[in-house]
């Protein structure tokens, strides 16, 4: 019987009847054909043509199931750029979008089972951010389209140049505070400090001024004074300039403001929006991969792309590439060796001196380079971070 004519009722029927999404279990993948009841499909299994597209499959069936995964990989990542953005959402919620689709690629042709072991994958790749809760999984988008990298260093630039603004403020403020205080100070000096007038009831009131007599210089007591005197303590005590009690501070203030502005220098050129490097211990804190591997430390033995880090748990053994959202800096104890991994002093191996708990900062000890010895104060817990074999 020949399929109905276009425009006939029997035609109309037809679409109808297939119109929407129909039984996944009498779908066939690698035919791309929706059979409509058992029968059909059926039919469909014992007809040349599906033979034929067995016989390829088996032929290379690594090829054909890599092929469908990207596919379907390729449409649900497409959906969530568009649709939901980098906004946390439900994973269950994107696939019934997907799905809604007709001709999507169904998940019984990939290589995952379900769609959390699809989450948990896309969560280990780093293409997502994914948290497990009591209403299921969660996704979010993580964008770093050449774009989304622009847009997002042009925001890094702008907040920078607002923090300059800012330090300048603070620093200029400073400094005139400083000469205030040092102006006070000399003038506190060069006066008398004068006490408040008190008198107790029925007492006398009594004042003791003491009258100092002004320094006469010799030249009054005539010629014969200077005469007497040996002529090397008369140019001593001519000529004797007062000697610099403010020049050994001024000179440490300015090396201190020098020290300062080198400082705020570097901050601003190593701070950077990653932080991973080779060698150091971090904790993994995500629950994509449930609660194995939650909170469990790792060392770091590989970096890549500057975002992305491949670690080996230090219980297990078991090795993973995850990107840095997933992972935290570990604080070790006092007087062991840590990697500055951000700020003024990034790269730099340093040791623990002082946990500030309070602050959420520590201080640090330079091992290596030129500035070996110098203590740094006020390092935020999450520029910090264990080194490995410590």
């Amino acid at each position: 019987m020949g399929r109905a004519e276009v425009g006939t009722p029997k035609y109309l029927a037809n679409k109808m009847k297939s119109k929407g999404l129909q039984k996944l279990r009498w779908y066939c993948q690698m035919c791309e054909k929706q059979c409509r009841d058992e029968n059909g499909f059926k039919c469909h299994t014992m007809s040349e043509s599906h033979q034929r597209q067995l016989l390829l499959f088996a032929d290379n069936p690594g090829k054909f199931l890599h092929s469908f995964s990207k596919e379907f990989s390729d449409g649900y990542m497409e959906l969530l750029r568009r649709r939901f953005g980098t906004k946390r959402t439900s994973a269950n919620k994107i696939y019934q979008e997907y799905i809604a689709h007709k001709e999507h690629i169904h998940m019984n042709a990939t290589r995952w089972l379900t769609l959390s072991d699809y989450v948990k994958w896309l969560g280990r790749t780093g293409q997502v951010v994914a948290d497990e809760t009591e209403k299921g999984w969660f996704v979010t988008y993580i964008d770093r389209s050449p774009e989304a990298m622009e847009r997002q260093a042009k925001a890094d630039r702008k907040e920078k140049m607002e923090k300059d603004d800012e330090e300048r403020m603070a620093d200029f403020i400073e400094q005139q505070i400083k000469k205030a205080k040092a102006k006070d100070g000399e003038d506190d000096e060069g006066q008398d400090k004068f006490t408040e007038l008190k008198r107790e009831e029925n007492e006398p009131l009594k004042l003791d001024i003491r009258l100092e007599k002004k320094f006469q210089p010799d030249t009054v007591l005539g010629k014969s004074a200077l005469s007497k005197r040996p002529a090397s303590e008369v140019e001593e005590k001519v000529f004797k300039k007062p000697k610099s009690v403010a020049g050994d501070s001024q000179t440490r203030s300015v090396l201190d403001e020098i020290i300062k502005q080198e400082e705020s220098k570097k901050e601003r050129a190593n701070r950077k929006d990653y932080w991973l490097h080779k060698n150091i211990v971090v904790k993994f804190i995500s629950k994509s991969m449930g609660d194995k591997f939650f909170k469990q430390k790792a060392v770091v033995q590989d970096v890549i792309d500057k975002y992305q880090a491949k670690i080996k748990f230090l219980d297990t053994g078991e090795k993973l590439k995850v990107d840095q959202a997933h992972l935290e800096t570990v604080i070790p104890a006092l007087d062991k060796p840590v990697m500055v991994v951000n700020g003024a002093y990034r790269g730099s191996e340093a040791l623990l001196r002082k946990l500030e708990e309070r602050k959420y900062s520590v201080s640090v000890e330079i091992l290596h380079g030129p500035l070996k010895g110098r203590i740094v104060d006020n390092v935020q817990y999450e520029d910090i971070s264990k080194l490995y074999g410590a």
